[in-house]
């Protein structure tokens, strides 16, 4: 089992040119695992977490409902916001400046064969990293992500969650709300569910904004923590 992750900072990239760039390396890795299953070989499978930064998007999951955009194509375009449907479990998320997105692309089977385990410690390595700036985040029942104040009118959301997953390699993942600006997601009812607020960190700390690279060292630790995974950087 190779345990080793390598991780890559792509920057600020366009949210189609990163979905395509995350799916050549899912067929590269689920090629391989039929490889050695065809040829009865054990060549070790990679690991990839993927750090990006996207321009104004909203994305909606295979299961989602286009409703839950309340903006049409035309103030789309004004806004300088794209609209993706993509292959990854949950609705409607939006992603944009300010807000950390990461791509874990794991073969599962280097880890544990556990789709509801993998999506459960992602939450945690979130509410870790929170958990360092002295908020207490969790999980919500039946709610992907991280939230704040969960059974209260207060609650709100801090990290979406969506992802896709097959032969046990996964694609997709988290986006955490930094020093994101809120205003876009009235423009959506955040992954299909309405009257739930959303929030970013440097909003609960009170905060112009958060030092991003601190915050991805964070999650980054948590994680390997978590995976029991050895982070290496590419």
């Amino acid at each position: 089992m190779n345990k080793k992750v390598a991780v890559q900072e792509l920057g600020i990239k366009d949210y189609k040119d990163t979905w395509d760039f995350q799916e050549e390396i899912f067929q590269e890795i689920v090629q391989q695992k039929s490889k050695n299953r065809k040829e009865q070989t054990q060549v070790p499978t990679h690991n990839y977490f993927l750090y990006v930064e996207h321009p104004h998007v909203y994305t909606l999951g295979k299961s989602g409902d286009f409703s839950n955009l309340l903006i049409s194509e035309k103030e789309l375009a004004a806004k300088n916001a794209t609209f993706y449907k993509v292959n990854r479990g949950g609705d409607i998320t939006y992603h944009g400046p300010g807000q950390i997105v990461g791509y874990p692309i794991l073969d599962l089977d280097n880890f544990f064969t556990d789709i509801h385990k993998y999506l459960r410690f992602l939450e945690e390595m979130v509410i870790r990293t929170l958990a360092e700036y002295g908020l207490k985040a969790e999980r919500s029942k039946g709610e992907t992500g991280v939230w704040l104040d969960v059974g209260t009118p207060f609650a709100r959301k801090i990290c979406a969650m969506g992802v896709r997953a097959s032969r046990w390699v996964t694609m997709h993942g988290f986006a955490l709300n930094v020093n994101a600006d809120l205003g876009y997601f009235d423009n959506m009812i955040p992954c299909g569910i309405k009257g739930k607020a959303v929030t970013s960190l440097n909003v609960e700390l009170g905060k112009a904004e958060v030092n991003i690279a601190e915050v991805k060292e964070k999650l980054l630790k948590h994680f390997a923590e978590l995976f029991e995974a050895e982070m290496i950087r590419e």
